[in-house]
């Protein structure tokens, strides 16, 4: 694994259960991830896209096959390994929002940037606020989620992501339940982490209307990686659905 490559699978094969209920998630992928690009994994439902986003991140250990993530074999390390190379490495984007009811959209924030320690302690309430004025939410930055729309917790979601300032950040149906405008506002924002500091961000959608801001495009279809096309990315304000 080169210095180029933030993740890697190889010849990688995941299943659940055993026997006649046995269900092969992933079969055989290989996949490389490069810093600063931006990837789209298209694919229906059942077809092994949140598998892969799990895998890729150390969530979900393999059944057959290497994950590599920062230049580690992720195979028989321990739970606090693995959590570590996650903490120091990669942050998750969920398609719905996962924020902490009862805490601020600053809070929301500053916890993960104090829980992974890739904040500066002595400067993590302006590495917070920063995060917020980067998603236009400096003024909601006292209000809970409850008092906020879906457009505005996903991208308090964004900010509590890219806080971290991660190598590599995951996806999983980031826009699935905004409408267009506030959609296009999440996808400016992690085009702009991939552009702007290096990370490479990986979306999972059905929705191949994404497809047109990636660098590349994979789509997956029961387990495996029916094709990889490399494409010049456009603006996020082009994407429609």
């Amino acid at each position: 694994m080169t210095e180029d490559v933030i993740a890697e699978l190889r010849q990688v094969s995941k299943t659940y259960g055993t026997g006649e209920a046995q269900v092969h998630a992933l079969r055989e992928v290989d996949l490389r991830l490069a810093p600063g690009e931006i990837v789209v994994v298209l694919g229906p439902s059942g077809s092994g896209k949140t598998t892969l986003l799990n895998v890729l991140g150390g969530i979900e250990p393999v059944t057959d096959g290497e994950a590599i993530l920062a230049g580690q074999p992720l195979a028989g390390r321990s739970a606090e390994d693995l959590a570590g190379i996650r903490r120091e490495t990669v942050s998750f984007v969920f398609q719905f929002f996962n924020l902490i009811q009862t805490l601020t959209a600053a809070e929301n924030v500053e916890v993960i940037a104090e829980l992974t320690g890739r904040a500066e302690r002595d400067q993590t309430h302006a590495q917070v606020h920063a995060a917020l004025a980067a998603v236009d939410m400096s003024e909601r930055a006292d209000h809970f989620p409850g008092q906020l729309s879906g457009g505005q917790q996903q991208r308090i979601a964004i900010a509590r992501a890219l806080v971290t300032r991660p190598r590599l950040l995951l996806c999983d149906e980031p826009t699935g339940a905004l409408d267009l405008e506030s959609g296009r506002q999440v996808l400016a924002q992690l085009q702009r982490a991939a552009r702007e500091d290096g990370c490479c961000v990986v979306i999972v959608t059905h929705n191949a209307g994404i497809a047109v801001m990636a660098d590349r495009v994979v789509r997956v279809h029961d387990g495996q990686i029916a094709e990889i096309t490399e494409h010049r990315a456009r603006p996020a304000g082009e994407v429609a659905w």
